[in-house]
């Protein structure tokens, strides 16, 4: 041990301090990383600086969430440490009841609300494309939520938030939307009517492929919310600070990105809607989609990055498109600037009502003309 003052420290404390701590300049034009897991109290013992644990009081991440908040005109989003954290906070925070789900949605979510949802709730899936089927299945004073998946995930339906969120408001019921390939550069939910929008900030809103996260967002924090937000926090279902970052810096080029996506998309969706082997496209863009209208009116500019396609001669046959290409990689997740294909029967297992022949595509930043053309090659050897 060294004798010298305490007003001397040795090496050994200077190093460990790192001078004390404390924040870095204000004027920073990058965003800071806030790493920090706790923050010293005052010598009053209170917290006179605000935070308190980094479990919920993390800066970087309550910035994120901000940023997402006045994206979504919200008046507050909650981060999460994966699109299924966030989403099943949802289900998690209400008590016991009857709710309404789509029955094309995320494969992952849905298996989940059969498996561990049911146990709770009583749940009944509907075609969200039809207003009767909505209505019909809706109980007054019984439903609780009505879960909304616009533009559904593989197959693209479309979803009327506007009317859905009439009707299930009529009945007493919340309405929340997973806008995770619209995004709100195309779709704002809760400016529709929407209580809730969920996101998997892993696709679009990050869109390196480089974080996985989570997201909710509200314009009026009802009971339901606060739930969700104490279960949260409790639960410690939050991101690090450095995947809040990375949100962040994916969240300063979304815009840019996703509109770039959404006119190379439309362009290949329409060059395939007359390539020979393929059956058919899924691009709510297209005038042929059949909910084309609602698209219109509800994603007024562009249509999203997603597509899929319905190969002919099955699945061996979609399956070996995908083996054949050399700009789209093989990969599960989307809405990141590489595009990418996916046989999604393969991915989604015994059970799923994804067609056999169908590929989904995940356009990136790529020339759209180079993505077709590595498409076509591969297409045309089944021709």
């Amino acid at each position: 041990m060294d004798d010298r003052p305490a007003s001397l420290p040795t090496p050994r404390t200077i190093a460990a301090r790192a001078l004390g701590g404390g924040r870095p300049s204000p004027t920073a034009l990058t965003p800071v990383i806030d790493m920090s897991a706790t923050y010293t109290r005052d010598a009053d013992n209170g917290y006179s600086s605000g935070p308190v644990y980094g479990r919920k009081d993390n800066a970087s991440v309550q910035q994120a969430e901000r940023q997402l908040a006045e994206l979504e005109h919200a008046r507050e989003a909650l981060l999460f440490g994966s699109g299924m954290a966030a989403a099943t906070a949802v289900f998690a925070a209400l008590p016991p009841t009857h709710i309404v789900a789509p029955k094309a949605m995320y494969w992952g979510l849905r298996v989940w609300l059969e498996r561990f949802g049911s146990v709770f709730h009583e749940i009944s899936f509907v075609d969200m494309s039809r207003l009767d089927a909505i209505r019909a299945a809706i109980r007054p004073g019984r439903t609780g939520l009505v879960w909304i998946e616009t533009p559904s995930n593989p197959l693209w339906t479309l979803t009327d938030i506007m009317a859905v969120s009439d009707i299930a408001h009529r009945a007493g019921a919340l309405v929340c939307a997973d806008s995770t390939v619209a995004t709100p550069v195309l779709t704002k939910p809760l400016d529709l009517g929407a209580d809730i929008v969920m996101h998997s900030a892993t696709k679009y809103l990050n869109g390196h492929s480089d974080v996985v996260a989570g997201a909710l967002a509200t314009a009026d924090p009802s009971g339901l919310w606060l739930r969700i937000k104490e279960m949260r926090d409790q639960n410690g279902a939050v991101p690090g600070a450095f995947d809040a970052w990375l949100l962040m810096r994916g969240l300063r080029t979304l815009d840019l990105r996703v509109r770039e996506q959404s006119r190379s998309a439309a362009l290949i969706a329409e060059r395939l809607a007359g390539h020979p082997v393929i059956a058919g496209v899924l691009y709510p863009g297209l005038p042929t989609h059949p909910d084309h209208a609602v698209a219109a009116r509800q994603m007024p500019d562009g249509f999203g990055g997603m597509l899929s396609v319905r190969v002919r001669g099955g699945g061996a046959a979609a399956v070996a498109v995908a083996a054949r290409v050399q700009l789209w990689r093989r990969a599960t997740s989307f809405g990141g600037i590489e595009s990418l294909v996916e046989h999604r029967a393969s991915i989604e297992g015994e059970g799923s009502s994804c067609p056999e022949d169908l590929l989904r595509l995940s356009v990136g930043l790529e020339d759209p003309g180079d993505l077709y053309r590595d498409l076509a090659q591969s297409l045309d050897l089944l021709a």
